[in-house]
């Protein structure tokens, strides 16, 4: 089987067997039970490195293994031809040789594995350039075009005769660009798209170079403030989408192909949850439908692929995903990655009386706030403020600012400083002042209709206790708790850990979030403590139990049926219906159980205990404060570069013509250049210019409390730069081992100099390179590698320890764990993920690419891993193929 992969080959080997009756043969070959207890057995002993495994021995309770060993173990099974594949659920669910062979020997036939994917086709470096060349002048113009507005509508609010005036100015220039910024995008769309159809084309093309300039626009327009809002939804059917009444989207995710999207009256999307109308795989942007009924939900942290459908008065549960060609049958429950169907009601709250008339008025007057509040405090604000100030002639005098005067640079600094203070000071009071006050009208357990007074109060609590910047300041420390409590949380007696909560962790109201005592957080968490239906909405208290860890990446809803001391693993779907657990751990969607904790993340637990726990917590505390100190200052002199700059542009060319627009555009063009040199710069001298090494430590060991450093570097900035070549030399700069070529549309790799990108890999909108994970106390990183050409899907997850081989592909919302060893050419998917089979993905033929040979591909693939086994040549990409 074969194809070229960024046009160079590379050895295939280890593709998972396609053919049903050689699956039924090898199967047999295992013979009897004991025949298969014998070789799991040999191959368990190989892995953990003895000489005897007994038949029943519990993995993780006698023979001390966890889950990075046995995913060895599973890896080395799935190799074998005389043994059936095995995942990482079957290692949980039959803990002991002699249980894994009776659940492997007795269990049904399955349908084949899927068949190898196609390798991507050739990349041309020729395009690629003159793509990043056309994108980057898109950007320009952009800049330019924003640039020359500003400098036009302040030369215009300057002309203002008193505040009445310099109000009523600042709404029509507000207004008229806010109408601007939305306009646009719906006619770039019309302009040079047309109506969106099924299809595919591949990156970096003229075809690519279209699809993206539109997406940029939608990114950058702020119509995504009004999710939740009617207005967002009268804006998605002006893009072409066809929505019916009564519908309700809370996620700011905006899809990309509207023309593609139907949804039905009385749907509601819950925020987080991911409907593109597209996918990138394997260097090609694919464009499918997505299709929900009438009176559908949709959970959240849900990803719809393309080809997706749900019928009338269906769910999708959070935490789940649709694979393409799956549909929900009308009136049914599904949930998972990959969904399947359950009993459980994802629908809480009854529904309530909402009539048009009051989603009308409730769009109306968020209209008219923005228009004639945050619009006229943003624009004329800003110029009041800069008139209030007269004695800085240096700075906001073009004919008396001079940058080469030391006074220009001293009120630049005192300008910075004084901005960057009122900023913390007005964040701080709208998080915890503001919030409370709003709050005062909203009672826990009651039904409201959406779209009014108490819909709009919870809403903007919702909004304000979610800015980052002061998690960010004080996440992976215990000043985190004092934070969390000053907003609202209940967090009992808190058990201080130094590390209770991660930097991102997000709530609908933070006064119905309870969390017990010893409970540690890692980032991502997603508290939903709201509940909605397409007429109403309730709030409800949402508790966390006592002694517990909370992995990456999860949503917990209200009713979530955790008890005390349980291990919520990465991604994990929390349960709804059943017993509490406690004492355990819950893996996977839907949840499993598996061990609360094994040997490895219990070895530095007498660091947590006594008077060296005292000490060290003591030190972490000095050590995060000194590292709160530094990004403070890290992020005023960020500020201050931007005033210098800003102002420079106005003491060049002042505030008037076109010279001073395209000087603006200038600077926001050089600003974003500034800024991502700026932060590179930064996280390189914490890194000292070395690259990290793989580390199992405790959170009481320095080492720990530096990493902790190093995650707080921003990275917003390469936001900017998905879809672009530009992310990729950003990378580069970072320390990430990247190949030529390759396509991010919106990843996030958070230990770059751990992570290895082959050539033409594609990595879609979300996805996560997590080289580290933190257990309770216990701290581990290691390498992840990806060969050439390998796809990583949608708001997919992959782990430290983690090799990819070449052309593999990874499906959307995917939880690849740690360890695994995807082969060459293989489709795997799931939570956890593992091989897919043949009837869990659609084979289609969008496009008329010439079918590859399996010559041609073995060819190439050897050239490939020729050229990079060549001596001297250092720098450039291993795959997985050759590791």
């Amino acid at each position: 089987m074969g194809g070229t992969v960024g046009g160079k080959p590379i050895e295939l080997a280890s593709i998972p067997p396609t053919d049903p009756i050689k699956q039924t043969q090898q199967t047999q070959l295992s013979g009897a039970g004991g025949d298969i207890e014998r070789i799991l057995a040999e191959v368990l002993a190989g892995v953990v490195k003895t000489d005897q495994v007994p038949l029943d021995s519990h993995f993780f309770d006698d023979l001390g293994a966890n889950s990075l060993v046995m995913a060895h173990f599973c890896a080395r099974v799935r190799k074998r031809d005389d043994l059936p594949s095995v995942s990482m659920k079957d290692v949980y669910g039959h803990p002991t040789i002699r249980s894994l062979a009776a659940a492997l020997g007795g269990a049904p036939a399955e349908a084949p594995a899927a068949p190898p994917a196609e390798a991507p086709a050739p990349g041309s470096g020729l395009r690629y350039v003159l793509c990043g060349a056309a994108q980057l002048l898109v950007f320009a113009t952009y800049c330019f075009l924003t640039g020359l507005v500003t400098v036009e509508g302040y030369e215009w609010i300057n002309a203002g005769a008193g505040a009445v005036d310099v109000y009523v100015r600042s709404v029509v220039f507000g207004g008229a660009v806010f109408v601007g910024m939305c306009t646009l995008p719906v006619v770039a769309k019309w302009v040079l798209i047309g109506r969106w159809k099924a299809t595919e084309f591949p990156v970096w093309g003229l075809a690519y170079l279209r699809f993206w300039t539109v997406k940029a626009l939608l990114h950058a327009n702020p119509m995504v403030l009004f999710a939740g809002n009617p207005l967002y939804v009268l804006y998605l059917r002006a893009l072409g989408a066809r929505i019916g009444k009564g519908v309700t989207i809370l996620s700011p995710s905006l899809p990309v192909c509207t023309d593609l999207l139907t949804v039905g009256a009385g749907t509601v999307i819950r925020k987080d949850a991911h409907f593109l109308c597209y996918r990138a795989v394997a260097g090609r942007i694919q464009t499918g439908p997505v299709t929900l009924g009438r009176d559908v939900y949709v959970g959240e942290k849900t990803v719809l692929d393309i080809g997706t459908s749900i019928g009338d008065g269906a769910q999708l549960g959070h935490s789940s995903t649709l694979y393409e060609g799956q549909a929900v049958p009308a009136g049914l429950r599904w949930h998972g990655s990959p969904a399947q169907p359950t009993d459980v009601d994802y629908v809480r709250v009854p529904a309530a009386p909402c009539s048009t008339a009051r989603r009308a008025a409730y769009g109306l007057a968020s209209l008219l706030q923005l228009l004639l509040f945050y619009v006229p405090l943003a624009v004329g604000g800003g110029y009041l403020l800069l008139d209030l100030a007269p004695q800085l002639d240096a700075l906001f005098d073009p004919d008396v600012a001079d940058m080469t005067s030391l006074r220009f640079y001293a009120e630049a600094l005192g300008v910075s400083l004084a901005l960057f203070v009122a900023v913390m000071v007005v964040g701080a009071v709208s998080v915890s002042v503001v919030p409370r006050l709003l709050n005062l009208v909203i009672r826990p357990d009651q039904v409201y209709p959406l779209y009014g007074l108490h819909y709009g109060a919870q809403r903007a609590i919702t909004r304000m206790t979610n800015l980052k910047f002061f998690l960010w300041l004080t996440g992976d420390s215990s000043y985190v708790v004092h934070y969390l409590r000053a907003i609202g949380y209940d967090l009992s007696h808190v058990e201080q850990t130094g590390s209770n909560f991660g930097t991102e962790v997000r709530q609908e109201t933070p006064y119905l979030v309870s969390v017990g005592r010893g409970t540690m957080v890692a980032d991502g968490l997603s508290v939903l403590n709201a509940d909605y239906s397409g007429t109403s909405f309730r709030v409800s208290r949402a508790e966390i139990g006592p002694h517990s860890f909370l992995g990456n990446h999860i949503a917990y809803p209200s009713g979530g049926r955790t008890g005390e001391n349980v291990l919520l693993a990465t991604k994990v779907m929390v349960p709804l219906d059943g017993e509490v657990r406690e004492n355990v751990g819950l893996l996977g969607s839907p949840s499993f159980e598996i061990p609360r904790t094994v040997e490895r993340d219990s070895s530095f637990d007498h660091l947590r205990e006594g008077d060296e726990f005292v000490r060290r917590l003591a030190a972490k505390n000095r050590y995060n404060l000194r590292t709160m100190g530094l990004f403070l200052f890290v992020r005023w002199l960020h500020s201050l570069l931007f005033t210098v700059l800003g102002f420079a542009a106005l003491a060049v060319h002042g505030t008037h013509g076109v010279a001073a627009g395209a000087l603006v555009g200038a600077s926001l063009v050089l600003g974003l250049v500034l800024t991502a040199g700026y932060y590179v710069l930064v996280e390189r001298l914490i890194t000292r210019f070395r690259p990290l090494v793989p580390r199992l430590c405790s959170i009481y060991d320095p080492h720990f409390w530096w990493q902790e450093r190093l995650w707080k570097v921003p990275s917003a900035f390469l936001v900017a730069l998905n879809g672009t070549p530009f992310k990729n030399l950003a990378w580069r700069l970072l320390g990430v081992r990247i190949g030529r070529r390759v396509f991010d549309d919106g990843a996030a790799i958070t230990e770059r100099t751990l992570t290895t990108i082959g050539d033409d890999c594609t990595l879609g909108p979300r996805s996560i390179l997590q080289s580290h994970s933190q257990e309770d106390g216990t701290f581990k990183s290691d390498h992840i590698v990806l060969g050439a050409g390998v796809t990583v899907g949608t708001a997919a997850l992959v782990h430290y320890g983690v090799s990819m081989g070449d052309g593999s592909q990874l499906a959307p919302d995917s939880f690849l764990m740690k360890g695994e060893d995807v082969p060459c050419l293989a489709r795997w998917g799931g939570n956890p993920a593992v091989p897919l089979r043949s009837d869990q993905i659609v084979l289609t033929a969008r496009s008329n690419r010439p079918a590859l040979t399996a010559r041609t591909t073995h060819t190439a693939l050897t050239t490939q891993t020729d050229r990079l086994a060549q001596p001297g040549r250092t720098a450039e990409i291993s795959t997985g193929a050759e590791r």
